[in-house]
């Protein structure tokens, strides 16, 4: 297999039809910028180096970028004006060696291209031969702006109009070209110097580039996307919307694989970069975002969201409409029901009631909770951030736990604002006199 030296990302696009300020490549699906999810197409190639092409927004794309790559793996280099495919491949030929192995051309708007494919694709450009090329192709259902791929009576490739340039004929034509292509390095740079903006629109188009080799009697390899889901370009929030849900499959997917229990996959919303151990259990209604660590055997919904900076512990369980934030909950804790957990570090064995809130706001700054191991937090709770529950302790129903009260150890306290209640039995111990008595 021949190398892939470079792989070029096509990123500089306004955008304009997204009708957002942010940069078309930085809208998120499922909780990863499109630039992430190609960046790890890219990556999938193990590549010397990833070339992006940026333009509007390219401080942001950079450092989008940088934070998914790493600074060793990724070059940024600015096209202004934007002039075009073609013009966008000029403005990279200085970061690309021309004899180190293969150059692939990805798009930051496509996010749902699998590594099975671009696999696909650097196979046709060994096929054919050491100075030809490939590219992919798909019949979508509506080819309408995308170029067609023009073929001669034996079928073989000739190459590729636009759509704008098209004829009535060649509208007619149901493969369309998606500009994903491989290169050898030395025949794609010896080629972008001879591209001409000669069209309708003024621009260097990079689809003129597979009929020079065509010229030059070199062949050019083309491989039909079995999957349609893959070819969808990301130009406006519809289509963010079409994009999210074939990649929440191979998520729900990759979880399930993993012995994860997702009773309704349709209904569950699971963030990549998530972790999830195997045992759990996922019901309806439930999302969960990037950066939540769920351990083995746990269990989470229905009707939850646990945020970034979740936690579970193996056996945990947070259930009926349930919130987290930032939060850990300890070995065996329950959340069942109603409840809010911010910036909460929750002990092993904790009972949580419905309806607690940890109230880790203040207006200004957030503010950490501690509770210690078998605690039992009654329904209706207010804890006021900063705080710490001490092990074993209980607070009664609709108590308000005010800031810094800082229960100890064993206490149970009640009311509003919450107080020590000197003698009283804590949950703890009723729990330790009934296993006592079974005993």
């Amino acid at each position: 297999m021949n190398q892939t030296g470079t792989v070029v990302i096509l990123a500089a696009g306004q955008g304009t039809r997204m009708k957002s300020a942010l940069p078309k490549v930085l809208h998120e699906i499922c909780g990863k910028p499109m630039i992430g999810w190609v960046i790890d197409q890219a990556l999938s190639l193990s590549p010397e180096k990833i070339v992006i092409v940026i333009g509007h927004g390219g401080e942001a794309v950079r450092e989008a970028a940088m934070k998914s790559a790493g600074a060793d793996k990724i070059e940024c280099v600015l096209q202004e004006p934007q002039n075009g495919t073609g013009h966008a491949l000029q403005v990279a030929a200085a970061c690309i060696d021309r004899d180190q192995g293969n150059v692939v051309v990805l798009y930051g708007d496509m996010p749902v291209l699998s590594p099975e494919s671009l696999q696909e694709l650097i196979e046709a450009r060994n096929e054919a031969g050491p100075a030809g090329m490939a590219m992919l192709t798909a019949i979508p259902e509506d080819p309408t702006g995308l170029g067609r791929i023009c073929r001669d009576e034996d079928g073989l490739f000739t190459g590729i109009v636009e759509h704008k340039d098209a004829t009535d004929e060649q509208l007619a034509i149901g493969e369309v070209n998606l500009g994903v292509y491989a290169f050898p390095a030395a025949g794609l740079l010896d080629a972008l110097p001879k591209l001409s903006n000669n069209n309708a629109q003024g621009e260097y188009y990079l689809t003129d580039v597979p009929a020079m080799f065509v010229a030059a009697g070199h062949e050019v390899s083309t491989g039909i996307l079995e999957d349609p889901d893959e070819a969808i370009g990301v130009n406006n929030l519809m289509q963010l919307a079409e994009a999210r849900w074939p990649l929440q499959i191979r998520i729900l997917e990759a979880h399930l694989a993993n012995g994860v229990r997702i009773e309704d996959p349709a209904s569950t919303y699971i963030d990549a970069d998530v972790q999830i151990g195997k045992g759990t259990r996922i019901l309806p209604c439930t999302v969960i975002r990037a950066g939540v660590i769920v351990g083995e055997d746990c269990e989470v919904g229905p009707f939850t969201h646990l945020r970034k900076g979740t936690v579970l512990e193996n056996g945990a369980e947070v259930g009926n409409f349930t919130e987290t934030k930032n939060s850990t909950l300890g070995s065996g804790t329950k959340a069942k029901h109603l409840s809010y957990l911010g910036d909460a570090r929750i002990g092993a064995g904790v009972n949580v009631g419905a309806g607690t809130i940890f109230a880790n706001y203040d207006g200004v700054h957030k503010h950490v909770t501690e509770v210690g191991d078998d605690a039992f937090i009654g329904s209706g709770t207010t804890i006021v951030g900063p705080n710490k529950l001490g092990a074993r302790s209980t607070t009664g129903a609709n108590s308000v736990v005010t800031r810094g009260a800082n229960v100890g150890e064993d206490e149970v306290w009640a009311g509003v604002p919450a107080r020590k209640f000197e003698g009283a039995i804590s949950a703890a111990q009723l729990k330790a006199e009934a296993a006592a008595k079974r005993s």
